[in-house]
């Protein structure tokens, strides 16, 4: 006789997305562009209309495809508006108000989709302000979920998913080699796992980081807590086009715009990963007559 399925207490799917850069140029924006507080208009360019064609197309038909329907939440792992930096001309506009009020746009009908399950991670100082202060305000203006201490941005998220433990933290080392593209996220879960045992804490089974622009994922076979199954480490991929510091920088120069989200979904017996990935198409080449 077939055992009974055990019930799990909590949501079984959350939805991963990451570094939108709204307010920037070759950010996220909606498709009928922006009213800006001087009272100009912003158009989306060709490609960032492309951009949130796939957003809406990620949101409306792949996630609910691989939740099966089922309720989920949603964690923005970092850098949701792209602030002032580095003297960059790509913004918008240099008004935080503007940014912050572009990234409500987009981010307030997710929040409805996941009936208010939205969490927030703290981004990248130069983005989103010293100690990702600016991340903390439009995290309150969308209604993000709050941690113990009132704050409703973290700089790290635990979460469970039913029985797995999940840690987020938006930032992870880079490199300009695609051939060590793995190395800092294998080391990340080398690391969780010295530190949970160094302790005495519960090591997680998923550690989600952002930042790279870029997904990429480790998978190992592990017997936690008794049970036989995996434990993994990914990056996310991001919703903002290639930059002009990429276009400069070993490793940039030759890669395209990776867009998109993940899923994490627990299955009958262990945590499953999936990538939703799209890259931006080159430019045709040049035929000289």
């Amino acid at each position: 006789m077939a055992k009974a399925k055990k019930l799990r207490k909590g949501i079984q799917n959350i939805v991963v997305i990451s570094d939108t850069h709204c307010g920037c140029g070759l950010g996220l924006i909606g498709k009928d562009g922006f009213e800006l507080d001087t009272g100009g208009h912003y158009k989306p360019s060709r490609l960032q209309k492309k951009v949130y064609s796939w957003w809406e197309e990620f949101w409306h038909e792949w996630v609910p495809r691989v939740t099966h329907g089922e309720p989920f939440a949603v964690v923005h792992n970092g850098d949701g508006i792209e602030g002032v930096h580095h003297k960059a001309t790509t913004m918008v506009t240099a008004n935080i108000e503007d940014q912050k009020r572009i990234f409500s746009d987009v981010m307030k009908p997710i929040v409805d989709l996941c009936e208010g399950r939205f969490y927030m991670v703290r981004g990248t100082p130069a983005h989103v302000g010293p100690d990702a202060s600016d991340e903390e305000g439009i995290a309150r203006d969308i209604g993000a979920v709050a941690d113990r201490d009132g704050h409703r941005a973290r700089f790290e998220l635990w979460m469970r998913c039913g029985d797995g433990l999940i840690h987020f933290n938006h930032h992870i080392g880079t490199t300009s080699s695609s051939h060590h593209e793995t190395s800092a996220v294998n080391a990340e879960l080398g690391t969780a796992f010295v530190e949970a045992g160094r302790w005495g804490h519960e090591p997680p089974d998923i550690i989600v980081r952002s930042h790279r622009h870029r997904c990429s994922e480790v998978r190992l076979p592990s017997k936690k807590n008794k049970k036989r199954g995996y434990v993994t480490a990914f990056v996310t991929a991001a919703w903002q086009l290639k930059t002009p510091f990429l276009f400069k920088v070993a490793g940039g120069r030759m890669t395209m715009p990776q867009i998109g989200g993940s899923i994490i979904r627990m299955g009958e017996e262990e945590l499953h990963t999936r990538h939703w990935v799209n890259d931006i198409e080159r430019d045709p080449p040049e035929v000289v007559q």
